[in-house]
């Protein structure tokens, strides 16, 4: 039988698996395909998973369903997400996998626990406009030609001190335990910065008043919040490491509407 899995949490968060040795279901919980969700004992680690036919294809509601059953989980325990689209063909992978990277996944564990991550999209309106870039014509060759190459690099470097700057001052006003930053430019000139903030669960409420109070202040830029999250992009950083031969499976790209469910996903166990 294939395991389709979902994350890793604490055996001890939930009590089904007191007195079992073998998979549990985990009450009202169904997760891809509309699969009953089980809890795998293993050791001090439950895996969160449901079974799965190799044959089917992920499609889009898939990935909805991926980030929702983590999601649930996270409200009882620290969880360790797996990739969208993970399986392991059998019990006998599933198990050596966890017993081959136990002592990893304990610690990082331990490492997030009692943590989340809160995620930030900020627009800032940029000094390039894109429209102007696209005009240049590939076969322009000459003095003009050259002399845009090094305005748009100049531009560059403008764009990427101002996105330092916005970083620097976000770090500095929610004064994160720890941070991913990535930036991008839009069709429209505008730079978009996703930033992802480790904090402390309890300071959340603290958190999201800091965002109201900072939104307001920033008038030339427009943000966003979305979390609290499972600590999806610092689990992958913490598991970089971990050899786990499950595989994959063909799935389609997750929706833009997944990202009212989910953070951007850039995380996982592979």
């Amino acid at each position: 039988m294939a395991w389709y899995a979902y994350c890793i949490g604490e055996k001890q968060a939930f009590p089904e698996l007191a007195r079992h040795r073998k998979p549990v279901p985990l009450e009202s919980v169904h997760g891809v395909s509309g699969n009953q969700v089980f809890l795998y004992p293993a050791s001090d680690l439950a895996v969160i998973v449901s079974e799965h036919n190799p044959a089917e294809a992920l499609n889009q509601k898939a990935g909805v369903d991926h980030a929702r059953v983590i999601a649930d989980c996270f409200k009882h325990s620290t969880v360790l997400p797996f990739r969208f689209g993970t399986v392991f063909n059998d019990d006998e992978s599933l198990r050596k996998s966890i017993r081959s990277n136990q002592r990893q996944f304990l610690g990082n564990i331990e490492k997030l626990r009692g943590k989340t991550e809160m995620h930030l999209k900020i627009l800032v309106d940029d000094c390039c406009c894109a429209r102007e870039l696209a005009s240049i014509a590939p076969e322009k060759v000459g003095r003009a030609y050259l002399s845009n190459l090094r305005e748009t690099a100049t531009r560059q470097r403008e764009r990427q001190t101002r996105a330092r700057a916005v970083s620097f001052q976000m770090h500095r006003l929610f004064l994160p335990l720890d941070e991913e930053v990535s930036c991008r430019l839009t069709e429209s000139g505008k730079m978009v910065l996703d930033i992802a903030h480790l904090i402390d669960r309890k300071y959340v409420e603290r958190y999201q008043n800091k965002f109201q109070s900072t939104s307001a202040m920033m008038k030339d830029c427009q943000m966003q919040l979305s979390g609290p999250w499972p600590p999806y992009h610092f689990v992958h950083r913490l598991t970089r490491g971990a050899h786990l031969p499950a595989h994959s499976i063909p799935a389609e790209p997750l929706p833009a509407a997944a990202s009212t469910s989910a953070p951007p996903q850039v995380v996982a166990m592979a």
